[in-house]
């Protein structure tokens, strides 16, 4: 049966940022897909962002943003914006230069992007613990 979700549902957001995070995490081990796992982390760091905002009452805004979430944050007061920020300043760009030609590309570190999943991974958790 088919179970319909809702974006004002901060456990949602959760869900698929938990499936995301899986496909992430087998590649990164392979040391495949660099920008994919890159582009697709910030995507999730953005669904996990939105869970907490919308956990703390905030209203739903389209928008891949991270930089402006983390304010969103930041002006309700969360208490995950120090584990937060950091993680989007640094894949802020991630979500557009590794998705699409035009821009520099560095080579792969995957040290630091398995070391950014991680963080990713226990921010989700977090969160999914405040929701459930």
């Amino acid at each position: 049966m088919l179970r319909k979700t809702d974006s004002n549902n901060p456990a949602d957001w959760i869900s698929f940022a938990e499936s995301d995070l899986e496909g992430v995490a087998l590649l990164a081990e392979r040391g495949l897909s660099y920008e994919l796992c890159r582009s697709k982390l910030a995507e999730i760091l953005e669904k996990v962002i939105k869970a907490e905002l919308i956990r703390l009452g905030w209203f739903l805004v389209k928008t891949h943003d991270l930089e402006r979430l983390a304010d969103e944050l930041d002006s309700l007061k969360s208490d995950l914006l120090p584990q937060i920020k950091p993680l989007c300043t640094r894949l802020a760009e991630a979500y557009f230069a590794d998705r699409y030609p035009g821009f520099d590309s560095l080579p792969p570190d995957w040290p630091a992007l398995r070391a950014q999943a991680q963080a990713v991974a226990a921010l989700l958790l977090t969160v999914k613990g405040r929701i459930t």
